[in-house]
């Protein structure tokens, strides 16, 4: 559909037109709706402009026509969030002219088209209307703050510019001006990289619940109603808030009266903070809370529908643990381990249930992140991951299914991602260059403040677990280990790399080069020219290299069975930048043979860390894309 359709033959046709809006008009169906002479909603639709979501802007002039409609500043914010809203917030906002029932909506509309051509109701032209429109000089005001938030918020990306940009063209120089810039800027951007990116993005997203051997086996899933958490800590809160939010019945049990109450309370802050930012009513509060309940043994797990195992990173712990809720739970009960890197079969070594073992590693705040990784081991039923594929979905988390290793394939794709990192460091680059060239790059932390944020002790443990699996291939410096010997552990102890105030700001600490030096000694290395000369795409590949290579083993092993599922991942997972389109799809933009080059002169300098694994070899040799399908590996799903 044409701008000049929409503008000359429908809106400004000598027959008026109403749009009666059920369900989902976003988009481009909105455009359309704006050119109509009046608009009509049922209360529960939804409307909204999300092409920047894609890298695009809208570009059948809906930003001419909204900031027409409920003015410039709500406009600019609809569009630049690509956030929808409902009937009655459109009606509030002035964006329909009525709220209707969806039996009624088709009825109304008619009814209201014979009353406008009967000059009973006002023929609007949204494109003309200029009553919402602000004064010049506020309007630029407005435009110019726009400009200095988008620019703080997403300084990489050009497209929320040229929005605005265009907004502006159509308030200084018609909506005409602006309807024809519009049109050239949507055109130019949807070849843009970023756009690229951000629709791969998109559509990888949603390619997660198609499981090759699993989803494709006419399984339907069986209701889970009651679930049970074993540990009351972060991620055992976090995941009965999400539970309990989607309306599940949530049985928490710790080992004794102290750390039960600490859960509970962590759960409850979780959902006051939701009353304080006006996303949950106290009414709704007290109702989601009530699904929760407390326990101290397994007697009331014996009708629950799934168990999720939260506990501290201690394999004979876990084992215990799945050995005796063989003896409480019914016979249908899932068996679900938090763990982040422990492999299940180890986990399930002492049960006679391991067809109902599977791995749900939530990311951390749990209730807020929103990737789930789904871990399935050669024993785990098919039907247990179509019933955790369910729940992932209720909960509103985007699933990705995987085989079984330590790390999985988020976590062992980015271990290289830290140690790469501390390489650096041990060979003379400054920490804070690091960190600041990753946050450049468009990931949330560098990994030296992420460090801080999960704690020395994690990492340090996790570390050992990754040099007992994959010892050829890890870097094992002493640089976290000192600082922990020191009582240094990270922002927890308000010291680690940086150091923290009151109110958690980090600080970078001169302190820490002490530390560097005595590192440096115990690993028999100085300070390297050429890496202290580095630039930021220099500090950039040589952090993610490592983790593309590590990705490429994931693939390769079978561990995950779609390179887009890997770009989920460390999108959803990681942070990595959406707007890159993910670890994969950024590294084919890079291409195979350039990336086996760099990591080839740098193994010859610094090691085996670097060594290209064989898939990303024979990829760079045959000039093939690394995210091709891979037909040659047996898939561990």
């Amino acid at each position: 559909m044409s701008i000049e359709f929409l503008t000359d033959v429908l809106e400004g046709g000598r027959k008026p037109s109403v749009a009666a809006v059920d369900g989902i008009a976003l988009g481009g169906g909105l455009e359309i709706a704006m050119a109509c002479h009046s608009r009509l909603s049922t209360s529960g639709a939804q409307l909204g402009l999300p092409e920047l979501q894609l890298g695009i802007i809208p570009g059948l002039g809906g930003t001419q026509r909204l900031p027409r409609l409920i003015g410039l500043s709500k406009a600019i914010e609809l569009m630049l969030t690509s956030k929808p809203i409902q009937g009655k917030e459109a009606y509030a906002l002035g964006l329909v002219d009525a709220i209707v029932s969806p039996n009624d909506l088709i009825k109304t509309a008619r009814c209201w088209a014979i009353e406008i051509a009967e000059f009973r109701r006002p023929w609007i032209k949204s494109l003309h209307k200029n009553d919402r429109i602000e004064s010049l000089k506020e309007a630029r005001e407005i435009l110019n703050f726009a400009r200095t938030q988008a620019q703080k918020q997403a300084g990489n990306l050009e497209h929320p510019q040229v929005c605005i940009d265009v907004i502006e063209e159509g308030i200084v120089a018609g909506p005409r001006a602006g309807l024809l810039k519009e049109a050239n800027a949507s055109w130019t951007l949807q070849f843009s990289p970023t756009s690229k990116s951000l629709v791969h993005a998109f559509f990888a997203q949603r390619a997660t619940t198609k499981v090759p051997g699993i989803t494709d086996l006419g399984l339907s899933p069986r209701n889970a109603g009651k679930v049970g958490i074993l540990g009351g800590g972060l991620m055992g809160s976090g995941i009965a808030t999400a539970l309990i939010l989607s309306n599940y019945c949530v049985i928490l049990k710790e080992v004794n009266e102290n750390f039960l109450q600490a859960g509970m309370n962590r759960v409850k802050a979780n959902l006051q903070s939701r009353v304080k930012k006006g996303a949950m009513s106290k009414e709704s509060f007290e109702r989601t809370f009530s699904l929760l309940s407390g326990v101290l043994d397994y007697e009331q797990f014996r009708d629950v529908d799934m168990v999720i195992e939260a506990v501290i990173e201690k394999v004979d712990l876990k084992q215990q643990i799945f050995a005796d809720l063989e003896k409480y739970c019914p016979s249908h009960c899932i068996f679900a381990s938090n763990t982040s890197t422990i492999d299940l079969n180890l986990i399930g070594e002492k049960t006679n249930s391991q067809n109902r073992i599977v791995g749900a590693h939530f990311f951390s705040p749990a209730h807020i992140m929103p990737l789930l990784e789904i871990v399935r081991t050669h024993n785990t039923s098919p039907q247990v991951v179509i019933d955790l594929l369910a729940v992932g979905k209720k909960i509103h988390k985007t699933p990705i299914v995987v085989g079984n290793c330590t790390g999985f394939a988020v976590n062992r794709m980015f271990f290289p991602y830290t140690q790469s990192a501390l390489l650096l460091v041990d060979h003379g680059l400054d920490v804070y260059k690091i960190d600041s060239a990753i946050v450049k790059f468009g990931m949330p932390m560098g990994p030296f403040r992420l460090a801080d944020l999960v704690g020395f002790g994690v990492i340090v443990a996790t570390g050992m677990q990754y040099l007992q699996s994959y010892p050829d291939r890890c870097y094992n410096s002493a640089l976290m280990k000192l600082m922990l010997e020191d009582k240094r552990t990270g922002e927890s102890t308000r010291k680690g790399f940086y150091i923290y105030d009151d109110k958690r700001k980090a600080t970078p600490d001169p302190n820490i080069r002490k530390y560097i030096e005595k590192s440096r000694n115990m690993a028999g290395v100085k300070p390297d020219p050429q890496i202290m000369k580095f630039s930021e795409k220099d500090i950039v590949e040589m952090i993610f290299l490592p983790v593309v290579n590590e990705a490429c083993r994931v693939l390769d092993e079978g561990i995950a069975v779609k390179a887009s599922d890997l770009d989920v991942a460390a999108i959803m997972g990681m942070g990595f930048p959406a707007y890159r389109g993910g670890v994969m799809f950024w590294a084919d933009s890079l291409g195979p043979k350039n990336i086996f080059t760099r990591l080839e002169e740098w193994t010859k300098i610094y090691g085996n860390f670097f060594k290209p694994c064989s898939y990303l070899a024979e990829r760079a040799a045959r000039g093939v894309p690394l995210s091709a399908p891979v037909s040659q590996a047996s898939s561990r799903l």
